[in-house]
């Protein structure tokens, strides 16, 4: 998150040290310890409340697709069916002439 390296510490801790004094600084570090652990707390919670709503977002959208799907199906369930009679009606053929060519060869005879 912050790209602190141990240079960058050892710099910070001297500023800190110089600053703040060997008396105060224990009780400062404390303190500042405390507010990074308050603030990654609070960072974790909000972030894992966040990732639960969007779940139960997605999960809610899958549960509504789901009904859907399933109204649909019974929609099309309850469609009266087509009434099956014994006429047949013939297909017409892909030939470019329009006629029929018989399945063997002619013998000619």
């Amino acid at each position: 998150m912050f790209e602190l390296g141990f240079g960058k510490l050892l710099v910070i801790g001297i500023i800190a040290l110089i600053v703040l004094g060997p008396e105060r600084l224990p009780k400062a570090a404390r303190f500042a310890g405390l507010w990074v652990r308050r603030v990654r707390a609070y960072w974790f919670n909000m972030r894992a409340e966040l990732e639960r709503e969007l779940a139960a977002e997605d999960l809610r959208k899958h549960v509504d697709s789901a009904k859907q799907a399933v109204h649909d199906v019974g929609a099309e369930l309850r469609a009266p069916l087509p009434v099956i009679t014994g006429e047949t009606t013939p297909k017409p053929t892909n030939s470019d002439s329009g006629t029929m060519t018989p399945d063997r060869p002619h013998d000619g005879g």
